[in-house]
């Protein structure tokens, strides 16, 4: 009985939703139930209600929304100083013709004369979850309030209206979905993954604060839309209420923008507890989702930097409301911590390293975040220093540095553009976001990034997209040693030795990556010049034993004769790498590719350097790399082993060019 009324229920639903498929408003009277009408504001609101007069009490509502005054958001502090970008203009404009921008990675399609919000036009998941962000509507209520011309809000409106009708909350359980023979509502239910996605709820819960600000004095935002649209928002704050994430970036979001929905509508009974609500995760999560050097546990840069900024407008909107002080000063020391973690894994170009799912990251995007980071901790003389490029403040006082928690390390010969630095990532297990890449690492040198993590490229969809999301995820897409090319089973490095000083700087990491088989990596940074790298696999594990390098796209040339790269760029950002292997070692150029953005890749080589290993015996490979800006095979390089194998020391004696022979050593 149970199933057969929610299947008529839902039934009856579905006829209701394709008999309103219209764009005009109508007056939903349910909203002076969802509206706390006992306030001294609301006197003429709910004195209409109460006789009746729904029509007068929506026109009294509008009236106090059209005048009040006092309530803002960080995004728009003064409607009337509004700009808007060429880019924005162009995405307001081609949404006046419904060819909707959705994402950077592809280009804006056309969603038909009568909206097709169901159009998927690439198998990709998040060119069908971000449409329904809405990305265009903010740019034509810029659009609007710069030109006044009434066919943006006009237009605006329909649309909104539009996306109300056609998707409606259909929530359906595995079990239900069985026996439901109504396709509607299957349709629906289906539909709802997408447009109800929790993510996507409270991305529109955020930015319809800005739309409300930007729209609410055009005539086309009447009595009726607005209860239309107060209904709607309502509805949004609770269903993610109801269905916050269980932990990460999503539950951070929805957490952040719950604050936003319980600031900027105060007027909700439920306002309140929205507020709490999100307040109180942003409060515990920071603690929980921050190690204490200040790192993202997804250990992914692009996230690591997102958070930042979810943790900031949660800041902002307190201290411009009223209520900063309900965030205690160990919320704003980790921040502060979790910026300088990000500048020191960054470039001079202000970029920072593809790991795990990060992509491309332009230096106006940063140069404005480090402007707003600057004044909310102005004594920060590095913070300043980046915001200005170097017009006040100052570097700081270290080079290399370490963040043993995170698992993150830079080693780097200066702050300059033209400095060497390494990044490396061997940290702790993780979440959604990261990758298979222990000991992973990239090179900066001469303005340029060598040996560039391969990305993401795509997060998920088809079959055909599911291809290329799990090649650029595996263990052998990145600068790190697998077994017979699997993926590692367990990322959970540990730092066993870290020495960001003297000419010879030294990191050790140690990870269980399979049952089977540790893999330790040793890197060595001599005289701020070159690196040289140990690799050793050791366990049980019988078999092939591979070890991976990306390089660089364009000019790239190796030889099997003596196991080398080089490059021959003509931009001065080159370098040799040369691996010293165990006997019968061999060499295999793989197909490389490089994504810097969602649906983005450049092809390029993976260097397979692979060897057999014999059960409870080590095998161990020696890398040099020597950047340098002629290019070429000129630069001659020995290295080998002194002494056999040992658990807790290392001695290795390496020549590059006319340098004199090096010792290199540690003892753990």
């Amino acid at each position: 009985m149970k199933h057969i009324i929610l299947t008529l229920c839902l039934f009856m639903t579905g006829l209701l939703c394709q008999a309103q498929q219209t764009t005009t408003p109508e007056l939903r009277a349910e909203v002076f139930d969802l509206i706390d009408l006992d306030t001294p504001e609301m006197a003429q609101v709910k004195a209409c209600h109460e006789r009746g007069d729904d029509k007068g009490a929506a026109a009294a509502l509008l009236k106090f929304y059209k005048a009040r005054t006092g309530i803002v958001t960080p995004d728009i502090t003064d409607v009337s100083k509004v700009k808007i970008s060429p880019q924005h203009q162009k995405w307001a404009d081609d949404a006046m013709e419904h060819r909707f921008f959705v994402m950077d990675s592809h280009e804006p399609y056309h969603y038909g004369d009568d909206i097709n919000w169901r159009y998927w036009p690439v198998q990709d998941n998040e060119l069908r979850w971000q449409l329904h962000r809405q990305k265009w509507f903010i740019p034509m209520g810029k659009a609007y309030r710069i030109s006044g011309d009434e066919k943006y809000a006009v237009e605006w409106t329909k649309q909104y209206i539009d996306w109300i009708r056609k998707n409606p909350l259909v929530v359906i359980s595995k079990e239900e979905y069985e026996i439901v023979d109504n396709s509607t509502l299957k349709e629906d239910a289906e539909n709802a993954r997408w447009a109800w996605r929790p993510l996507e709820v409270s991305t529109r819960l955020q930015d319809q604060t800005q739309q409300f600000q930007l729209f609410i004095s055009s005539p086309a935002f009447n009595a009726e839309f607005l209860t239309e649209f107060l209904v709607n928002y309502h509805k949004h704050a609770e269903h993610v209420m109801g269905n916050y994430s269980n932990h990460g970036n999503h539950l951070l979001f929805q957490a952040q923008r719950m604050l936003y929905a319980g600031t900027f509508f105060p007027e909700f009974k439920r306002a309140k507890a929205w507020r709490e609500s999100g307040m109180q995760i942003m409060n515990t999560e920071i603690g929980k989702q921050v190690y204490p050097d200040g790192g993202h546990y997804e250990l992914c840069p692009h996230y690591h930097l997102a958070t930042i900024n979810i943790f900031i407008k949660a800041l902002n909107v307190a201290a411009l409301n009223g209520f900063r002080d309900e965030f205690p000063q160990s919320y704003i020391d980790t921040i502060e911590k979790m910026i300088m973690m990000h500048a020191d894994i960054s470039y001079p170009n202000y970029t920072h390293p593809y790991f795990s799912d990060a992509r491309i990251l332009k230096k106006d995007e940063m140069l404005r975040n480090y402007r707003n980071w600057s004044r909310l901790f102005p004594e920060n003389q590095a913070i300043k220093y980046w915001a200005t490029q170097g017009k006040e403040g100052s570097l700081p006082d270290h080079l290399s540095k370490g963040y043993l928690n995170t698992g993150f390390f830079t080693f780097r010969n200066s702050w300059d553009n033209d400095c060497l630095q390494m990044v490396v990532k061997a940290g702790p297990p993780a979440f959604w976001h990261n990758q298979p890449d222990n000991g992973t690492f990239e090179i900066w040198y001469n303005g340029k990034v060598l040996f560039q993590d391969s990305g993401a490229y795509v997060y998920g969809g088809g079959e055909e997209i599911m291809q290329w999301r799990n090649w650029f995820r595996r263990t052998a897409s990145h600068n790190t040693l697998t077994f017979s090319d699997r993926d590692i089973q367990t990322m959970d490095s540990k730092t066993l030795l870290w020495q960001p000083e003297g000419d010879v700087q030294i990191l050790v990491t140690e990870n269980q990556s399979y049952t089977y088989m540790a893999h330790r990596r040793s890197i060595f940074f001599v005289d701020g010049k070159y690196f040289v790298i140990v690799d050793e696999g050791k366990g049980k594990a019988d078999g092939w034993v591979n070890l991976h390098y990306q390089m660089p796209p364009g000019k790239t040339t190796g030889s099997r004769e003596d196991m080398h790269f080089h490059t021959e760029m003509t931009d001065g950002c080159n370098m040799k790498l040369q691996v010293f292997g165990p006997e019968g070692m061999g060499m295999k150029m793989e197909e490389g590719w490089v994504s810097s953005d969602i649906m983005a890749k450049r092809k390029r080589i993976n260097a397979n350097f692979h060897a057999k290993k014999t059960a409870n015996e080590p095998i161990r490979f020696i890398t040099v790399i020597v950047p340098n800006e002629k290019g070429g095979n000129e630069i001659p390089i020995s290295a080998s082993f002194i002494g056999g194998y040992s658990e807790d020391s290392m001695k290795l004696e390496v020549k590059v060019g006319k340098d004199k022979k090096r010792i290199l050593e540690y003892q753990l």
